[in-house]
């Protein structure tokens, strides 16, 4: 496995499958699914708190903000990536309470320098008790990588989130989630507007997407030195599965003729509550050298919305796959359903999916080994133990850099999973 080490290693002895907290592949550090204590013993006591003294010292989501923090430097320095080299940060959490103690704890550690974030509601989240999970991606120092922020005019940064809204990396451009509301986050930004009493003048998410495409990720990546014609992957949370044809309609229209890889996935809840929508996008300087390659894979078209993978000189980047075919569920899942406390429906979907993954990888000069980011978004986590355990059939120990939350249901009836896969493609010496 070229030039890739695994930090915070989970054996498979425990649970029946190895995972990992993070990966460091070449110039990249990957940290994934990161909350307030381990897998081994769950929420750290500091979270918890006195049972007799429950409002004793600061509020509760704030230590599990400031543990996960702890653990994510901890594990960066492990890795030798400074805190400043970050340049992306996921976040899920299962109330909207936890959001503003976090981002105090957030505040708190990275002072000026949060890099371009996304976070949004969950329905459930791995661990239980758990309020937070986080993924973060870093660069090694050198290698021509240091990220320079970018602010471009008029897209506005909540004032108590405080993140950058895209930062450059090398040849590598981030931009935070965006969402269609005004600066003062008090309403929709007025071309996304739809007043409720005019019925029929326009759709909510046309207008919303149709905004974000041309008024927030456009000029994000043009402070950047980027376009759309390099973007290279995005990620779409709705608030509606029924929005995801008049998305992709819209979507279409500006990315058809030049895709790039696309997950989209149904949230419980976003920051800001007339948004229907958020995005957020990976692009490539427009002046670099690393070029934008979309990789075909035919038989797997039926499970993803944008190309099989978009290949961004040592990144590889998949769309979101769903274990469908033509006419809906997969066969074998669907046989497999009435097997549910088994976790066999779920079985058979990850099968498929890591069948089609490892194709697609490999047509990009990756492999699913070199997997470095690997969310895994379950409609139920009844069948987590048993989808999981795949990964140990086709890798056998093979840690894999797990981040795993329950969203409301997608778009296709009974696909409970959404897998989404980056990978690790080591240029000519590396």
């Amino acid at each position: 496995m070229p030039n890739i080490v695994q930090f915070g290693v989970v054996p498979r002895e425990r649970f029946g499958f190895s995972v990992c907290s993070a990966v460091k592949a070449g110039r990249w550090v990957f940290l994934s699914g990161l909350f307030g204590g381990d897998l081994e013993n769950g929420l750290a006591p500091e979270v918890l708190g006195r049972p007799g003294l429950p409002l004793a010292g600061l509020p509760r989501h704030r230590r599990e903000g400031d543990a996960v923090l702890r653990r994510m430097v901890a594990l960066l320095d492990e890795s030798g990536a400074p805190l400043s080299n970050a340049v992306r940060l996921d976040q899920f959490y299962p109330t909207a309470a936890a959001v503003d103690p976090y981002h105090h704890a957030r505040k708190a550690c990275f002072g000026s320098l949060i890099p371009p974030s996304t976070s949004v509601l969950a329905e459930e989240l791995l661990v239980d008790g758990a309020a937070l999970d986080v993924s973060l991606i870093a660069v090694l120092p050198g290698h021509d990588m240091e990220p320079r922020r970018a602010i471009p005019p008029d897209v506005p940064v909540p004032e108590h989130s405080g993140f950058a809204t895209s930062v450059a990396a090398g040849d590598y451009v981030f931009v935070a989630g965006q969402m269609a509301n005004n600066e003062a986050m008090s309403e929709l930004a007025g071309p996304a507007y739809r007043p409720a009493k005019a019925i029929w003048n326009g759709t909510d998410v046309r207008l919303q997407t149709e905004f974000l495409i041309t008024s927030r990720l456009k000029p994000s990546l043009a402070a950047a030195g980027s376009s759309l014609a390099n973007a290279v992957k995005a990620q779409v949370y709705l608030t509606d599965p029924a929005d995801l044809p008049n998305f992709m309609d819209v979507w279409n229209r500006h990315f058809g003729d030049n895709p790039c890889a696309l997950t989209v996935v149904t949230t419980s809840g976003l920051g800001f509550s007339d948004a229907v929508i958020e995005i957020n996008l990976i692009a490539l300087r427009d002046d670099g050298a690393t070029q934008k390659q979309v990789i075909d894979d035919e038989a797997s078209r039926p499970m993803r919305l944008g190309p099989a993978a978009v290949r961004a000189g040592d990144l590889v980047f998949l769309s979101g796959l769903y274990a469908a075919d033509e006419d809906g569920l997969i066969p074998s899942a669907r046989r497999a359903g009435h097997l549910k406390p088994f976790g066999g429906s779920a079985r058979e979907q990850m099968r498929a999916i890591l069948a089609a993954s490892g194709r697609i990888l490999e047509a990009s000069g990756s492999a699913l080994p070199n997997v470095v980011r690997a969310q895994h978004f379950y409609e139920d986590f009844g069948g987590f133990l048993a989808s999981q355990q795949v990964w140990q059939e086709v890798l056998p120990d093979h840690p894999v850099p797990l981040q795993a939350v329950r969203l409301p249901p997608g778009p296709v009836p009974g696909c409970e999973l959404v897998v989404d896969l980056w990978g690790y493609a080591p240029m000519d010496g590396a």
